[in-house]
């Protein structure tokens, strides 16, 4: 069976265009004009098991996006490989990429490559090295990561494992992983499942989200894993 391909024309829904400050920094996103858009013609979402109602979820930017890249904006880049997983819009990844960072972003929507390289086009950017693949995938070509990064990921009871078996794969010796949790309850069985590759975590909540409409009842979830230096 030959697996459909993705979209490279735009697609039929009404889009959104908006500016969102971070500090000195403004950021372009052309997005979904809401969650109630659709637009499939030609069956690809469909034939990879995206249903009408889940289709239009990447494509608007959910407040767990916002308190990550307002995250991102101080984080040091120096040196790190950088991988957004489930990136949706891919906020964050747009805010690294203008600050010159090595970031590489995935997701499993056959609609998210259009965008994300559209918006690195608004904000005048190198376009986003962009990879489409379920979690589950065993020989993607992405290699590995200083940090992985996401946000609101965990929707469903089998994407804890899903998730931190994804990101012990791309995960180098040496690694931080920081994912924004909205509270859906699967936080701490997360955390056990990363425990379990050698990183240690830590959980806190978002110091200051004014930009936010309503405060946000989450949590960031910091992990660490440090490679223990050879005995010589």
């Amino acid at each position: 069976m030959t697996t459909p391909t993705d979209p490279t024309t735009p697609m039929d829904v009404r889009l959104r265009y908006q500016t969102l400050e971070f500090g000195d920094i403004d950021i372009h996103v052309c997005t979904l004009r809401d969650n109630q858009e659709y637009s499939d013609p030609d069956g690809i979402a469909a034939a990879l098991g995206i249903c009408s109602a889940s289709w239009p979820i990447f494509g608007v930017l959910w407040p767990s996006s916002l308190v990550l890249a307002h995250h991102m904006l101080e984080y040091d880049i120096a040196g790190k490989r950088i991988l957004e997983v489930g990136c949706g819009m891919a906020l964050s990844s747009l805010l690294l990429n203008h600050r010159q960072a090595d970031i590489t972003a995935t997701d499993y929507h056959p609609a998210v490559q259009y965008f994300l390289d559209k918006n690195a086009e608004l904000n005048g950017n190198k376009r986003i090295i962009f990879e489409r693949l379920e979690w589950s995938e065993h020989k993607s070509d992405l290699g590995l990561f200083d940090t992985i990064i996401g946000s609101d990921l965990l929707y469903e009871e089998p994407h804890v494992a899903l998730l931190a078996g994804f990101i012990g794969r791309h995960a180098k010796p040496n690694c931080e992983v920081i994912i924004v949790d909205p509270g859906r309850g699967r936080k701490n069985k997360l955390i056990a499942k990363m425990e379990e590759q050698g990183f240690s975590s830590e959980q806190q909540k978002p110091i200051d989200t004014i930009y936010l409409d309503q405060p946000f009842k989450g949590h960031l979830l910091m992990f660490l894993r440090q490679s223990k230096p050879k005995v010589t």
